[in-house]
């Protein structure tokens, strides 16, 4: 079973999002992700306009407050999340009209679909949870976000 910790990049959790807008924000995780080591510097350009042309087909601000941007590209060879969180908001063009205040970037490899819907899938799974996108909104580091994560991987929070 494929772990929500496990996904996200190495130093890839931005807790304090200098951006408000959609395209920076989507550029800021983008940032994080290739300074994790994760993605080469070379496909940073490439990945950040396909994400915003994904934007344009329709908004992943699913609402609630949360946005779970999404890319697949040839180049990726394991996939990696970041996650970034704002407390003013950010305006996503989300489906609620509401600003979004966490953000999951999921970058995937072009050839393992099955594996973009695994991970798409524990996202979605935490994400739907109430206490969940609560304790994230109020994560102020990097080590609580990693910690939630991982008690929401063990099931251990409350419900």
């Amino acid at each position: 079973m494929l772990k929500f910790a496990q996904l996200i990049a190495p130093g890839a959790i931005v807790p304090q999002l200098r951006s408000t807008q959609r395209d920076e924000t989507i550029a800021e995780l983008i940032d994080a992700i290739v300074a994790s080591g994760v993605v080469p510097d070379s496909i940073r350009e490439e990945l950040r306009l396909k994400v915003l042309e994904r934007e344009r087909k329709g908004s992943t601000g699913f609402g609630r407050g949360v946005a779970v941007p999404h890319v697949k590209h040839k180049a990726i060879t394991r996939m990696t999340a970041a996650i970034g969180l704002s407390q003013r908001g950010i305006d996503f063009n989300a489906l609620d009209k509401q600003p979004v205040h966490s953000v999951v970037l999921l970058v995937s490899p072009e050839d393992k679909p099955e594996e973009h819907l695994q991970a798409m899938e524990v996202i979605f799974k935490n994400l739907s949870k109430e206490t969940f996108r609560r304790m994230l909104r109020q994560s102020a580091t990097a080590a609580d976000v990693v910690q939630l994560l991982t008690d929401a991987d063990n099931q251990q929070l409350p419900a």
